[in-house]
């Protein structure tokens, strides 16, 4: 059976900050730059989230839409939207919060809830033309 692949768009705000503790400042803004503000700086991001499968006979999905829409609520909205990544999410803590990072993140979210048929992609905009596509 051919696979087809769906795509769900969400959005999130975020404020970050990239740095690494173990640098100095002015290696921190040499390899940062505008991205390294002690007072941090937001992001509107843009995200589609991709599933590839096989269509299901029965219902006619790959999966079904208000179920992924669900999931990318629960496991990336709620936990990201308004905060600050540095912060206020965990795995950041430890974790610089470039969108490379964020994406994998994302991912690793939302993987454990998919049918293991599935092949998931995420893709994040930090802005309108700076982008990341994380599939494993």
């Amino acid at each position: 059976m051919a696979k087809v692949t769906v795509h769900r768009k969400a959005h999130f705000n975020a404020a970050h900050r990239l740095y690494r503790k173990d640098w100095s400042e002015d290696k921190n803004e040499a390899v940062f730059g505008k991205c390294n503000n002690p007072h941090f700086h937001g992001h509107n991001y843009e995200l589609i989230v991709s599933v590839t499968g096989e269509i299901n006979p029965e219902t006619g999905y790959v999966i079904d839409m208000k179920v992924l829409k669900d999931l990318i609520k629960t496991e990336v909205e709620d936990q990201f939207d308004h905060k600050n990544l540095n912060e206020q999410v965990d795995v950041f803590k430890n974790l610089n919060p470039t969108a490379e990072n964020i994406s994998v993140v994302i991912w690793n979210n939302l993987r454990p809830h998919l049918d293991q048929s599935l092949d998931l992609e995420v893709t994040l905009y930090e802005t309108p033309r700076n982008f990341v596509t994380y599939k494993a």
